[in-house]
């Protein structure tokens, strides 16, 4: 799909160079899917590096707050791009002039973002490009919102149940990982994904290093966590922490990956099926095995308003009845069987 999309785009916003990536919409962490074209995927670590712990124009956390959702480096610094440390560290060096990044949004979230660049001796972006790119972002973030709300067919056995750990140096560098890190990093890129020239799949893992030191330095708050679904429809939770030193300095961060909790994952599927909070707890409720007069006592509604929002709920998911929508929002992501009020996600843990 962002493939296609990006040949779509280059027709409309001519560009040398571009990456695209889905966003976690509760933590704006890059996810999969993911594309980077024209750029020089060895800078991946330079690249996210200058996103979580420089201050800088155009951040993506920034754009998904402004109104616009997009715009230029050249209009940023005022046509001063050595003003950016990204300009300086990450987009000079390979020949890049001008630079336009926009955050894909729709219903309050923000589905993905994209950065595309121009070589140096091409026109710079114009205000009408940015308003093509911006004008299409709620069509791109439907589009990717889509892919995280559809079906999966995840394998179950132990070796896909156990917890990895790989151990990264102050610069990003995977020094030592166990099998288990292997074996997910494999779900996440592929075979190759230990190549010289890393895979877009190695992008979440690249992120969630990186926003792990700006954390322990302060400069982000917060767990550095993301939910990424491989290309196999698995979704696989990332989380890591950077260490100190006895002495106090910077040490290396871990970074434990695993198959995603149900729990982890059911609040971005209700996302991306634009439920509401209350169709939320009717649906976590049936996922219970609760009856809707019982929905109905619980949750203070009448049995009329029960029916109403499942009503709502069935045709939003694309389902007709209780069991098909438990399987589509639950049974996928491991844990069929929601358990009691105070045991998981009817308790919100």
């Amino acid at each position: 799909m962002l493939a296609r999309l990006a040949g779509e785009m280059r027709h409309l916003v001519p560009f040398d160079g571009g990456a695209w990536f889905a966003t976690d919409p509760a933590t704006l962490m890059p996810t999969l899917p993911a594309r980077v074209e024209g750029m020089d995927p060895g800078l991946c670590e330079v690249y996210w590096t200058g996103e979580f712990q420089q201050q800088d124009v155009m951040l993506y956390r920034d754009l998904a707050r402004s109104p616009r959702g997009a715009d230029t480096l050249l209009h940023a610094t005022d046509h001063v791009p050595d003003r950016s440390h990204r300009y300086r560290e990450f987009l000079r060096p390979q020949g890049f002039v001008d630079e336009l990044r926009a955050a894909f949004r729709l219903g309050g979230h923000t589905w993905g973002v994209l950065d595309l660049v121009r070589e140096t001796g091409r026109a710079l972006f114009t205000a009408a490009e940015v308003d093509t790119v911006a004008g299409a972002g709620p069509v791109i973030a439907g589009a990717l919102r889509a892919i995280l709300a559809s079906p999966s067919s995840p394998e179950s056995d132990a070796h896909r149940e156990t917890p990895g750990t790989a151990i990264f140096d102050r610069d990003g560098a995977l020094v030592s990982l166990d099998g288990q890190a292997e074996f997910w990093f494999g779900e996440l890129a592929g075979p190759d994904w230990d190549a010289p020239v890393p895979p877009p799949g190695m992008v979440a893992v690249a992120s969630v290093v990186a926003r792990a030191a700006a954390v322990a330095s302060g400069r982000e708050r917060g767990a550095s966590t993301s939910r990424v679904r491989a290309a196999n429809g698995r979704w696989i939770s990332l989380h890591a922490s950077a260490t100190r030193a006895t002495g106090g300095a910077s040490g290396l961060t871990v970074l434990v990956l695993q198959s995603a909790r149900s729990t982890q994952v059911a609040p971005i599927i209700a996302e991306a099926y634009t439920l509401t909070p209350r169709e939320r707890e009717v649906t976590e409720a049936v996922a219970r095995g609760r009856s809707n007069a019982e929905i109905a006592r619980e949750l203070c509604l009448s049995a009329h308003t029960v029916r109403d929002h499942l009503t709502s709920v069935f045709a939003k998911v694309g389902v007709s009845s209780r069991g098909e929508l438990v399987a589509t929002l639950f049974a996928d992501l491991y844990d069929p069987v929601l358990r009691r009020p105070g045991e998981g996600l009817a308790a919100g843990t």
